[in-house]
């Protein structure tokens, strides 16, 4: 059996995936977290939820980049049942806020500039900073990325490089802030008002979800009508669902017919269920914000479900 010394469609490996801007980006990408999530298992340190999240979300980041990197210097993405350009942007977005949540979090519940005691001692608290410095080097490099990656005015690009397919991912983080608050004794349950606001983040959450889902898998072209249009009712719609939580949620937690206008002097510090509430109405705000502005990006954009 002879043999071409070039392959029929070309070079099996895509040497672009780690020398153009995205691609030495995401090499980039690869070197901080593994150093920054290698420096907090050797010395830096982690406990509780917070440590865990951060650490989680570290080598989530990692092993996702490395895939990516993997899958299109190997050109193998092509094999794949996803619209890379799609899951590529979304996933570019995500890490951007993990990593930018990471390098807040582990500074502030972990690093000091004072020595703990041993048998820790200053050689923890260096790395913890050192730690802290590529944390925040890697969200830098993921926000890279989600730069470079956006679509521009006229470009034809997949929809989740859009300014509306990026919101859409973080939409989809801030409600995720929102059920973490209310989980943690925020006392939804002692009204139907505030049982309503529940039903309205979970609403807007699954459609925004199923919206993310159906264009990463490139499933949004095979619908029998226009997805586009679509998203931009459901976007209308989950608007006015959050102004109606932005309403309700802090009338039936603040007002004194209620509930408590200020913190109760005798609540517990981080087990208080009024500081949940106020933080269940500030991100019910900002991501009222987001759907606002969503609304009025999707206006100016056209479905491409085929990239």
């Amino acid at each position: 059996m002879g043999s071409t010394t070039d392959p029929p469609g070309g070079s099996y490996l895509n040497l672009g995936a780690v020398t153009s801007p995205v691609g030495t980006t995401r090499l980039l990408q690869l070197a901080f977290g593994c150093t920054t999530f290698s420096l907090v298992a050797h010395r830096g340190g982690f406990d509780a939820a917070y440590g865990t999240f951060c650490m989680s979300a570290w080598c989530f980041c990692f092993a996702l980049t490395g895939l990516v990197v993997a899958f299109e210097f190997t050109r193998l993405h092509g094999c794949l049942r996803l619209s890379w350009g799609n899951f590529t942007a979304a996933f570019a977005m995500l890490a951007t806020l993990l990593s930018a949540t990471a390098a807040i979090v582990y500074p502030l519940y972990f690093t000091r500039l004072e020595c703990p005691p041993e048998p820790e001692g200053c050689t923890a608290r260096d790395f913890r900073l050192a730690a802290s410095v590529f944390a925040a080097l890697l969200f830098v490099t993921y926000a890279t990325e989600v730069v470079l990656t956006r679509a521009r005015p006229g470009q034809v690009t997949s929809y989740m490089a859009t300014v509306s397919g990026l919101l859409k991912i973080v939409q989809a983080f801030v409600a995720c802030i929102i059920f973490g608050a209310l989980v943690h004794d925020s006392r939804y349950g002692r009204f139907v008002a505030t049982q309503w606001c529940v039903a309205v983040y979970s609403i807007c959450f699954i459609c925004t979800v199923v919206v993310v889902g159906m264009s990463v898998t490139g499933r949004a072209g095979t619908l029998g009508f226009p997805f586009d249009r679509i998203v931009v009712v459901y976007t209308f719609l989950a608007v006015l669902l959050y102004l109606s939580a932005a309403v309700v949620w802090p009338v039936f937690c603040f007002d004194p017919k209620y509930g408590t206008p200020s913190r109760p002097s005798g609540c517990p510090q981080g087990n208080c269920p009024w500081d949940s509430q106020l933080v269940v109405a500030i991100f019910t705000y900002v991501n009222f914000l987001f759907y606002v502005a969503d609304l009025a990006y999707s206006q100016r954009i056209r479905l491409v479900p085929s990239l």
